[in-house]
């Protein structure tokens, strides 16, 4: 299918000081090139990319002096400022010379599932070895500010909030929902129970992904048809509109389906706002 960027989100709620900000909130987009802020600049809106880059602050000479850049990895390096070879967080997978197996770089057999029945919860950020800028704000803050990741990957959800995070949350592809770690707690709050009683994922499942101009007018990409993609299940090709709820139906009650789509950022989004509100 299409080229998706997975948004996680990370929010830092402050003690109220002179000249302190009360909210602070982080967001990583999985693969987002940096070439594509220029290349795409036309198609952005005044309050979305074109804002930041205008009225904040854009680095333009970065570089990853490590290798795998995959998800865990990256999310770790971000935010604990420094490098796999230090926080620990070497790949997504890897084997673990100790333990004699190969370990999931959020993975925690110690620990339970928290708004789910499935294993998908035995989760936690143990494997990182150092403390991220999260964990400093709760240090500084003597533990009175709230740290909340969100994402739809685990390891988004839970490397960038630290070890000191009041809570993560992740999306479950078995229920649609998003659950937790018993590493924070035991029982989802009733804000999160009220975003999933929601059904969300169930309504997305039912619609179609359609671009959001004309399809002529993406001069920027190239062909919709191209050999470059994958090819959906239930589809004949890859390309525009995508009917997610034929997908669905070919992919057996995968519900894990929406986040190959702009939907599962609109879940990521809603389940932040909501964050924000419930606490």
């Amino acid at each position: 299918m299409k080229h998706l960027f997975f948004c996680s989100i990370l929010f830092l709620s402050i003690s109220v000081q002179a000249a302190r900000p009360k909210l602070v909130v982080g967001i990583v987009v999985d693969q987002m090139r940096y070439d594509y802020l220029t290349n795409y600049w036309n198609k952005f809106s005044e309050g979305g990319f074109k804002k930041l880059l205008t009225k904040g602050y854009n680095c333009k000479n970065t570089v990853y002096n490590y290798v795998p850049t995959y998800t865990g990895p990256g999310h770790a390096s971000i935010y604990t400022g420094t490098t796999p070879a230090v926080h620990g967080i070497i790949a997504n997978d890897w084997y673990d010379k100790t333990e004699h197996a190969k370990v999931y770089c959020a993975g925690d057999e110690k620990r339970g599932t928290v708004g789910t029945a499935t294993d998908e919860g035995k989760r936690s950020p143990h494997r990182m070895l150092t403390t991220t800028i999260s964990d400093e704000l709760k240090i500084a803050l003597n533990g009175k500010g709230k740290v909340i990741g969100i994402a739809l990957k685990d390891r988004g959800a839970i490397l960038p909030a630290g070890h000191a995070a009041d809570a993560a949350y992740w999306f479950d592809d078995e229920t649609g929902d998003f659950i937790s770690s018993t590493y924070y707690l035991q029982v989802l709050p009733e804000w999160v129970r009220n975003y999933n009683a929601r059904k969300r994922t169930d309504e997305f499942l039912k619609q179609k992904w359609t671009t959001l101009l004309p399809i002529e007018q993406y001069t920027e990409s190239i062909a919709d048809d191209n050999p470059f993609e994958t090819i959906a299940m239930g589809e004949t090709a890859p390309v525009f509109p995508h009917d997610l709820a034929a997908i669905y139906a070919k992919y057996e009650g995968y519900k894990g389906v929406v986040k190959s789509s702009p939907f599962g950022n609109i879940l990521t989004k809603e389940m932040m706002l909501a964050a924000i509100e419930g606490e």
